[in-house]
């Protein structure tokens, strides 16, 4: 598909306002939807990345007093908390370790959570979608029962093993 505006470069940029349940869509190239960004009231960062992303909510939590001036250093690969300030990037597995307590903020506000537990595709993925059901009933059952919730924790067992059956 084309540029809209220029009808030259391929359209990379598509964006799609909504007012007054009254739907415009635009289709343009990069360099046109820098032009015409102020007219839909965003900018383009011409190298947008992952990495700026990250590094911007990082910056984020520093400003607000989270993080001391001078942190730790990665022992493996040299990287300072201050590095991975600018760059959004960390250096190496190490840097998980360095870096643990500063990160867990931001894992749980990019993805929610501290565990990634990944997707699985509706039409092929039944049983392996039936052991993440079960995985995530076994958890909920432990928390039940460290609740001493056992009415909850008796469903629960229950729905684990209707589900067991289902997969043998």
């Amino acid at each position: 598909m084309l540029c809209e505006q220029c009808k030259q470069r391929p359209a990379t940029v598509h964006l799609t306002k909504i007012i007054n349940n009254e739907k415009t869509e635009l289709n343009l190239c990069e360099v046109c939807a820098q032009q015409s960004g102020m007219d839909w009231g965003m900018l383009f960062e011409p190298n947008f990345s992952l990495q700026h992303l990250l590094a911007g909510m990082v910056e984020n939590d520093f400003m607000f007093g989270k993080a001391p001036a001078k942190g730790p250093v990665c022992s493996e690969c040299g990287l300072t908390l201050a590095d991975f300030r600018q760059i959004g990037q960390l250096g190496c597995a190490k840097c998980y370790e360095a870096f643990g307590g500063y990160l867990e903020p931001l894992f749980r506000r990019v993805q929610g959570s501290l565990y990634h537990t990944g997707k699985v595709p509706k039409r092929t993925g039944g049983k392996v979608r039936v052991r993440k059901d079960i995985e995530s009933l076994r958890i909920k059952l432990q928390e039940a029962v460290r609740c001493e919730d056992y009415e909850q924790a008796a469903k629960l067992r229950d729905e684990i093993r209707r589900l067991e059956k289902e997969l043998g």
